[in-house]
């Protein structure tokens, strides 16, 4: 079996909301969105599945960015994504089918930032990893390899081969 990529976007930059699940994206985030489906179309990562979650921002973010991506797949929406918890984003993972290629995550920080740390076996692409520990700001993208099957991801899983963070 093959290597696997697991792309882990946290959602672009959201406007202010009285009910947290329900704010929308920024003009600057509605901006930026887009970006990160070019980006990823250039860089050959269109997902094969892509769980987001069910706030507004990360439902948004998606589909702005798909709209930049040939064939792109409709979006699994999971609760789990929202609850901002590596351990839920872990289980996530795991429950992967096989065939996926390459697996995307639209979620928020800290637990997209604290994923991708954790994943990352410190064997990856140096100014990517260095970029990632810096920050990890809205509409930013890491990209792991992961050469183990979904099923047994787990800490220290990948390695960290690209990190963007696509503007408009």
């Amino acid at each position: 079996m093959g290597s696997h990529r697991l792309v882990l976007v946290r959602h672009s930059k959201a406007a202010d909301g009285p009910v947290d699940a329900r704010r929308p994206l920024a003009d600057q985030g509605r901006t930026d969105a887009p970006a990160i489906g070019r980006w990823l179309a250039d860089e050959g990562l269109a997902p094969d599945r892509v769980v987001v979650s069910p706030a507004l921002r990360a439902l948004q973010t998606w589909e702005l960015a798909a709209a930049e991506i040939v064939d792109a797949p409709s979006p699994i929406v999971d609760a789990r994504v929202y609850d901002n918890e590596i351990d839920a984003l872990l289980e996530i993972i795991r429950e992967t089918p096989g065939a996926v290629g390459v697996l995307a995550l639209v979620g928020h920080n800290p637990s997209v930032e604290g994923l991708a740390h954790a994943l990352d076996d410190g064997r990856g692409e140096s100014a990517a990893r260095h970029q990632m520990a810096q920050k990890y700001p809205t509409s930013a993208v890491a990209v792991l390899d992961v050469p183990v099957p979904w099923a047994q991801v787990g800490a220290g899983a990948g390695a960290v081969i690209a990190f963007a963070t696509p503007r408009g």
